[in-house]
């Protein structure tokens, strides 16, 4: 069904709903309160009337101010979680005679109540993509108000079911796809800046460049998530010979290397619900059907938390063995570096491959995890660290990140599955062999 249509649709039932409620009058010069609209919704009126009473939910949450969105969440957290009454009914049920019918009644007791309100509000038209704007403010609040957290649990909830695999659509994007999309990929590009709309075609337009999102029937214009693919004849080393204007096309028959070299989410509102993983894997299956020449799928990945980690090393080594001039190379401003003599630089560089190596193999959070968020979700998808590029991105962003060091991960689709057993069961990093030799000795 055209999405346009729908739309229209949905809004025609709402404003019937509007009438059949009287819905001018009901609400008078918006002085109802929004937890009374709140109440309403969830009272069980009719399917229309019930679209007309979510969609008025919405355009007050829309007018609150900061304060106002506040004093919402937490009536939400307030008034708005399990019926107490009706749980500790369903939980002396299920003591008496714990059947499958009584576990039924018990999940369905234990549920907040907000989520029901959530579901109810979804009915509007644009309720989709009003509720992933009021989880980005709920973001804020929590800032302000830790308790909240638990509604974050809610939306995680229902957004894991909404926006499930099953209902996500994967489109082409390119030069001929509408301005209004065109605009929202300059606008939501997370690693690699977009430098306006030369830029952008450069990016998408030649023969060996491919970029695809995923997107949402109720978002239909905005995309979820997406990745830019570079086709090449090799692993590349740094992001600028990727994004080099000047450089020679490849015809993509000929390219046996697609590179990921940016991937991008694009409602915050969406945080913590994984689109990438299925993202990598079906353009890496689509693309090997287009090109069948193709055998190698790579990123090209910035590893944000490499300066941050190596500065804390820099002060103190703790299993490393270092020098007192490594210590002090380690402690250089990485923009520093530009002025180095080659000489200097070698070292610099060789060192900086060693320190990666150990940040991805070897250190660890408090809790064993891996550092690198990035590395984590590369990882977690079944990839392989292939390979360590110092000098790989020295843009300012790069320089500050990860003093210009970038990585490759590799999806082998043949190994993809044991590889996400290893980290996911024993926190194991698999790592080409180029890798592990870059790891210095630990103090015995």
């Amino acid at each position: 069904m055209d999405m346009a249509f729908l739309g229209e649709l949905l809004t025609n039932v709402a404003d019937r709903g509007r009438a059949l409620i009287g819905f001018e009058r009901f609400l008078g010069n918006r002085s109802r309160p929004i937890d009374k609209l709140c109440e309403d919704l969830l009272s069980g009126r009719g399917e229309a009337s019930g679209m007309a009473l979510a969609q008025a939910v919405l355009e007050a949450f829309q007018r609150l101010d900061k304060p106002g969105r506040l004093a919402f969440f937490t009536m939400l957290r307030e008034r708005f979680g399990p019926d107490h009454e009706r749980l500790d009914a369903a939980i002396e049920a299920y003591r008496a005679k714990p059947y499958p019918a009584t576990v039924a009644a018990l999940h369905q007791a234990s549920e907040p109540r907000r989520q029901e309100l959530f579901r109810r509000l979804n009915l509007a038209p644009e309720g989709t993509h009003v509720l992933v704007r009021m989880r980005e403010a709920l973001f804020e609040a929590i800032a302000a108000e830790p308790e909240l957290k638990g509604i974050d649990e809610d939306f995680r909830h229902l957004f894991g079911s909404w926006f499930n695999r099953g209902f996500l659509v994967l489109r082409r994007i390119d030069w001929r796809t509408p301005a209004n999309v065109l605009e929202k990929i300059i606008r939501y590009e997370a690693v690699h800046e977009i430098q306006g709309w030369d830029d952008l075609r450069r990016r998408l337009e030649p023969a060996d460049r491919r970029c695809f999102a995923f997107f949402h029937p109720q978002l239909v214009d905005d995309p979820l998530i997406f990745v830019e693919v570079a086709l090449t004849g090799d692993i590349p080393r740094s992001i600028g010979e990727v994004l080099e204007p000047e450089r020679e096309v490849l015809p993509a028959q000929q390219a046996t290397t697609a590179v990921f070299y940016s991937i991008s989410n694009c409602q915050e509102g969406l945080r913590g619900i994984s689109f990438g993983n299925f993202l990598i894997k079906q353009v890496a299956e689509d693309l090997k059907r287009e090109l069948p020449g193709l055998d190698t799928f790579v990123t090209l990945s910035p590893v944000p938390g490499f300066a941050r980690w190596l500065a804390g090393v820099a002060e103190e080594p703790g299993d490393l063995v270092l020098t007192n001039e490594e210590r002090a190379e380690l402690a250089r401003p990485a923009g520093e570096t530009i002025s180095l003599d080659e000489a200097t630089r070698a070292r610099r560089d060789k060192l900086l491959g060693q320190m990666m190596a150990q940040y991805m193999l070897r250190a660890r959070t408090a809790s064993g995890r891996v550092i690198d968020p990035v590395a984590r979700f590369h990882l977690g998808n079944g990839a392989r660290l292939e390979r360590i590029n110092v000098g790989g991105n020295l843009s300012a962003r790069g320089l500050r990140e990860s003093h210009g060091v970038m990585v490759n991960y590799r999806y082998d689709l043949d190994d993809i599955e044991t590889n996400h057993e290893a980290f996911a069961t024993r926190n194991t990093v698999v790592a080409s062999s180029s890798v592990r030799k870059l790891l210095r000795p630990a103090t015995s």
